[in-house]
């Protein structure tokens, strides 16, 4: 059940916060965006009460952010053969390792309203030895910690734990969800894309405190 308060991140949050820089571009408030821009940041103030970053700075590249919404959307869909709470859970993971302070924060609220538990967020870093996933959870975490380092990949043995979870188009999409999520975290990270209070994480003096 999703707590009253914002989730308080325990997770390597002093080694993100320590690693986060200042945003490395500004897009001037009055900036004038195309309509179709315009009506998504709308959209995103009805929903989350103000206009994410990333959506601001993809779309002063309208009609690039034209196709990320249409495949972010196709891949979110209610219909997905890879279950929302299991979603949200990779998209943290892959920001995770990619040091994506923005998507952690949006990703990890977008978990607890999906019936993700805050101790299955907290055990994230170290899901293959934690009783908080089963076992078809810790497979496709596992091939998406792998896409993700570029030290590691996807081997023969891995593809094969996957499968027995995943039926092909399943394993497509698993994938697809994976690529994305490294391309947008990559991205914001890239350019110091500053997380935007969806769930609280806590500064140095706080870990100080503790």
């Amino acid at each position: 059940m999703e707590s009253d308060q914002p989730f308080s991140f325990h997770f390597s949050a002093l080694e993100h916060m320590n690693r986060f820089s200042a945003p490395r571009i500004a897009t001037d408030s009055v900036h004038r965006f195309p309509w179709f821009v315009r009506l998504f940041l709308a959209n995103q103030r009805r929903r989350y009460g103000r206009e994410l970053e990333p959506a601001r700075l993809w779309g002063r590249t309208p009609w690039v952010f034209a196709a990320l919404s249409l495949l972010y959307g196709a891949l979110d869909r209610k219909r997905s053969p890879i279950e929302p709470g299991l979603r949200s859970l990779i998209t943290v993971r892959v920001s995770q390792i990619n040091w994506c302070a923005f998507c952690i924060d949006i990703n990890s609220e977008n978990c607890l309203k999906r019936g993700v538990t805050e101790a299955q967020l907290e055990a994230l870093p170290e899901f293959e030895s934690s009783d908080a996933f089963d076992e078809r959870t810790r497979a496709a975490l596992a091939y998406a910690e792998a896409m993700t380092r570029t030290d590691a990949g996807v081997d023969d043995a891995l593809a094969e734990r996957v499968k027995r979870h995943f039926d092909d188009d399943a394993l497509i999409e698993l994938t697809a969800i994976v690529a994305f999520q490294n391309m947008s975290s990559k991205f914001n990270a890239a350019l110091g894309v500053q997380p935007q209070g969806f769930c609280r994480v806590p500064t140095v003096a706080d870990e100080a405190k503790r």
